[in-house]
């Protein structure tokens, strides 16, 4: 058996030998057990003040008396006083759709309705009203049936000779 067969014979690893890797385990600061001991007296916590007191800052998220985090956020909508403030009160509950999608993914007098733009790949949240906005060009004629249509993006259809037809929500809306 060579030297290098009998290190790594040596070495084997297991239950019998498992042992934390030098100078990662130092043993418990042994604080209160006299002045030589470097740590006696106030051990080691200063003089006065909260720092220095049984119980002190072991409350969990303690900020040292600063507003905390749980208080600066925003409130969740609830029937409790004014904390229920609308959550976010400029949220859209619709999906949004841009002409320059229309004009990549649809073809010449497509009908443009909401089982097409699931199959486009376009609109896909179920039960969320869809609604085409004016971003980007169109050069097409598309007969489009959606929820809702901003001003432009109707103007920008119909100037290419398409139509705009809005169908009934049958979501909740809230």
């Amino acid at each position: 058996m060579s030297n290098a067969e009998e290190t790594l014979a040596a070495e084997h690893i297991g239950l019998h030998n498992l042992r934390p890797a030098p100078g990662s385990r130092r043993p418990r600061k042994r604080v209160g057990r006299g002045e030589g001991s470097g740590t006696g007296k106030t051990s080691g916590r200063g003089q006065k003040g909260a720092g220095s007191r049984t119980g002190a800052k072991s409350r969990p998220n303690f900020e040292g008396g600063q507003m905390p985090i749980h208080m600066r956020m925003r409130k969740l909508r609830g029937p409790h006083m004014k904390k229920s403030m609308p959550f976010e009160p400029f949220r859209t509950h619709t999906q949004a759709v841009n002409l320059q999608d229309l004009e990549a993914r649809f073809e010449a007098g497509a009908v443009v309705d909401l089982a097409a733009l699931a199959a486009a790949g376009l609109a896909t949240r179920r039960g969320v009203a869809v609604k085409v906005l004016a971003k980007g060009e169109l050069s097409k004629a598309l007969s489009v049936n959606v929820h809702a249509v901003s001003a432009g993006a109707r103007t920008a259809i119909e100037r290419c000779g398409g139509t705009v037809t809005l169908i009934e929500s049958t979501t909740s809306e809230s």
